[in-house]
């Protein structure tokens, strides 16, 4: 199914985020023929830019990101337009009224508006305002979305009000909050490997499964993000939004349909059954960690605190690791070991089920581990570590493996990216891998003690640059016998 005729309106249009992922999944779109004709891309934001500069721009973005040319390139272009408006000026929004009325006109839209928040979070209350002071989101001709790029919030009562400020003008129907891990095909392959393998369902229980590990791991520092990166630090930037929907799609129970509602009626309470963090649940469950300086590869990488924008003495976490539990029937007594860090070894995002031992006392001694390894990314697929004889006399079992790459697939190559995928859900009005209101907030209900401890200074660790984070990490899942799994990044590798 493809989008109907609309106009994409992209706030914040002169940004890094416009010219290096919208405006290039909205050009693949319309290669791939998912777009039709009668669609326009109306950038606005407040530098001085008119039609022919913004289009230049977005071709020679084309041409860098995309190695776009020819017609195509040139027919896609004609498409863009900009308007300069002061975004935080609710008059200045008047002049977005004539020309949208051009463009709803010129490309027979009947209304039809999807308007992308690619701005500051200090804005996501803002411009819903100015546009309603214009009646720009009134549904009474053609359809009016608008999506939010995290963060949601910076915290359980930031969440709220922002809530409650992007209510008063639009309907949650029409509000679709983006994160862009739930347009990854292999996050959304959880659900099918689950829910239609008899081999896997019947298991997938506190009965079978010993614990769930989730990693997200970046080998890059804060690149020039430290001044916004100090403000957010690791649980805010990766474990409250991208890794806890990861938990979720995970833990789940099986919608009833497929459908926006029913699945995200189940995401919504698997996040409300988190075990609820303690003032001792946080001492210790939770292992905090800030990179310092190291050699990687005969090359020197500074510490966090030497990055470009962050105070010398801050205690912003760049490393953060979790043991968390979740109170229902399918999975009381299972842990949940969730970590992120930056300047890890490796690239990596994965979820690991490792299922318990066999009770036979003969078989199981020395028996290695049975895993289900899903890769995220880079390298998407699924690996199965079992247990096989060893060649020769007895018993004795070596650890063996099934994997399964994605790229493996007829039509891999033709999958949509995270961003194409999700813009184009957006444009549908297919709202099923987008956040809602009620899973949001039971995220930051979750994470919000844990942002108390961190504002009273909690304790947080060294790790040198290039390492799989501070030592306590390891002590935290070596309690109950356990270790970290170490994951390779890099591609065509073993998994």
């Amino acid at each position: 199914m493809n989008a109907e005729n609309n106009c994409i309106v992209i706030f914040g249009a002169s940004g890094d985020l416009t010219h290096r992922k919208l405006i290039p999944a909205l050009y693949n779109l319309y290669k791939i023929g998912r777009l039709t004709e009668n669609f326009s891309v109306l950038g606005v934001a407040r530098s001085d830019l008119n039609d022919e500069s913004f289009r230049d721009k977005m071709r020679n973005a084309l041409i860098k990101h995309e190695k776009a040319s020819g017609e195509k390139l040139d027919k896609f272009c004609s498409h863009l337009y900009y308007q300069s408006v002061n975004t935080s000026d609710a008059q200045d929004y008047g002049k977005l009224v004539p020309r949208l009325d051009e463009l709803h006109d010129q490309y027979q839209t009947c209304g039809n508006t999807l308007y992308y928040l690619s701005t500051p979070p200090s804005l996501y209350g803002v411009i819903p305002e100015c546009l309603a002071a214009h009646g720009l989101n009134t549904e009474e001709f053609g359809w009016k979305r608008i999506i939010v790029e995290k963060p949601f919030g910076y915290d359980l009562k930031t969440a709220h009000e922002l809530d409650i400020q992007t209510h008063r003008f639009f309907e949650e129907h029409q509000i679709y909050r983006i994160d862009h891990y739930l347009g990854k095909e292999t996050v959304q392959n959880l659900l099918v490997l689950r829910f239609s393998n008899g081999l896997f369902e019947p298991l997938w229980n506190r009965n079978f499964i010993d614990y769930v590990e989730i990693t997200g791991a970046e080998s890059i520092g804060v690149e020039e993000r430290g001044g916004y990166y100090d403000g957010s630090g690791a649980m805010r930037d990766m474990f409250q939004n991208h890794l806890l929907q990861v938990l979720a799609m995970v833990a789940m129970e099986p919608p009833a349909i497929i459908n926006a509602d029913s699945m995200r009626d189940e995401v919504a309470k698997v996040l409300h059954c988190l075990h609820p963090l303690s003032e001792e649940d946080i001492q210790n469950n939770l292992v905090l960690g800030q990179y310092t300086e190291a050699q990687i590869d005969g090359e020197y990488v500074k510490s966090y605190l030497q990055e470009k924008g962050v105070p010398e003495d801050s205690n912003t976490e760049t490393f953060m690791a979790l043991r968390c539990k979740i109170d229902n029937w399918r999975w009381a007594d299972v842990p949940f070991y969730v970590r992120t860090g930056k300047r890890l070894p490796a690239r990596v995002t994965e979820v690991v089920i490792h299922f318990k031992v066999t009770p036979h006392p003969v078989f199981s001694q020395n028996a290695p581990e049975n895993k289900l390894i899903i890769r995220i990314q880079p390298d998407e697929g699924i690996s199965m570590r079992f247990g096989l004889k060893k060649p020769g006399a007895g018993f004795e079992a070596k650890e063996v493996s099934m994997d399964f790459r994605y790229s493996d697939l007829s039509g891999a190559s033709s999958l949509l990216t995270a961003y194409e995928r999700l813009l184009l859900d957006a444009m549908k009005g297919d709202a099923t891998l987008f956040a809602r209101t009620d899973a949001v907030h039971a995220c930051w209900k979750f994470v919000q003690p844990i942002l108390n401890y961190k504002e009273n200074r909690g304790r947080v660790y060294e790790y040198e640059a290039g390492t799989w984070g501070p030592k306590e990490a390891d002590k935290l899942i070596a309690k109950s016998g356990r270790v970290w799994r170490r994951p390779s990044g890099q591609m065509k590798k073993k998994i």
